[in-house]
């Protein structure tokens, strides 16, 4: 599976009774399309998919096939315990999904073996590609990523794990099993912070929550990093760098800041789900300040990412 650009992981906005917003989620991902991403990882860790029921999770998937309409691959996440995945996989596969992004198992720790055979039982189950996230309860020695790797229908490894020592080895014992067209990207939060480490490893793509919110940022951003443009630097100071320590203020306002970003600029997501909480008032308008400041950064530039 080929990927060309930054990848988009779309928020699931709920109406004030919350239920999925369709329409507003419509809208949502066509303004994202309209900056030319890579690829739209719908119902995903931004998607908050553990918050969504199965019905929820499939409506999601179909509303972003249907915008998308071929003009960039969707892929939808799966996980959880292993039966959950199978129906989400094939929910994906029907709603007419590229592919998965297949999440760890929830709350339980296994050996190798184990996180091998979990993905090789999503993987078989349904005929669908399927990318591994690894990060929480699912992280892969270099021979595991290699065997996972192997597996029939499985074409990537998604990395939200951050050791950039293990990383570099599992980029090299899976290219050594399967070649240069196997599909490595950054997974980190706030991605941006960590682009040139992982580059250093051979890993060049990455996902953009920023994009969600202020995807005009989030291309100059790419743009910038691809040409060794100093705006890279500028951005990183006046944008990322603060976006990431309010970001670390609470658990999960990784996915809460990006809803509050995508409503300050017009959007209609609505709140997050429990566990998460919304940020308050005053964390709003630090937002709503840092926001400025890195539109100000980029405001002469070009409007939707290189092709």
């Amino acid at each position: 599976m080929h990927f060309d650009g930054i990848l988009f992981f779309p928020v699931t906005p709920f109406t004030d009774a919350g239920a999925v917003a369709e329409d507003a989620l419509a809208e949502h991902v066509a303004a994202g399309l309209a900056h030319r991403p890579g690829g739209v990882f719908a119902a995903c860790g931004t998607g908050e998919i553990h918050a969504l029921s199965g019905a929820e999770h499939a409506r999601v998937v179909r509303v972003a096939v249907e915008t998308a309409a071929g003009r960039a691959p969707v892929i939808a996440g799966a996980g959880g315990s292993v039966a959950t995945a199978v129906e989400q996989a094939a929910a994906a596969r029907d709603a007419g999904a590229d592919g998965v992004l297949l999440l760890p198992p929830y709350l339980v720790n296994a050996p190798q073996r184990g996180l091998v055979d979990y993905v090789r039982t999503v993987a078989e189950a349904v005929p669908i590609p399927v990318i591994a996230y690894q990060r929480g309860t699912m992280v892969f020695t270099p021979d595991t990523a290699a065997e996972v790797a192997a597996l029939p229908g499985v074409v990537g490894i998604k990395d939200g794990v951050g050791d950039l020592d293990r990383m570099a080895r599992i980029v090299a014992a899976v290219r050594a099993r399967r070649g240069p067209e196997f599909t490595f990207f950054n997974g980190l939060p706030t991605a941006e912070l960590t682009v040139r480490a992982y580059q250093g490893v051979g890993v060049h793509l990455y996902s953009s929550a920023a994009f969600a919110f202020v995807p005009e940022i989030a291309t100059a951003f790419y743009r910038a990093v691809r040409e060794g443009d100093p705006l890279a630097d500028t951005l990183l100071d006046v944008f990322y760098q603060p976006l990431v320590r309010l970001r670390d203020r609470a658990p999960g306002y990784a996915v809460s800041l990006v809803k509050a970003g995508v409503r300050l600029r017009g959007g209609a997501a609505g709140g997050v789900r429990p566990p998460f909480t919304d940020p308050t008032e005053a964390e709003v308008a630090e937002l709503s300040a840092i926001i400025d400041a890195g539109l100000a950064a980029v405001k002469d530039l070009p409007l939707t990412a290189p092709c």
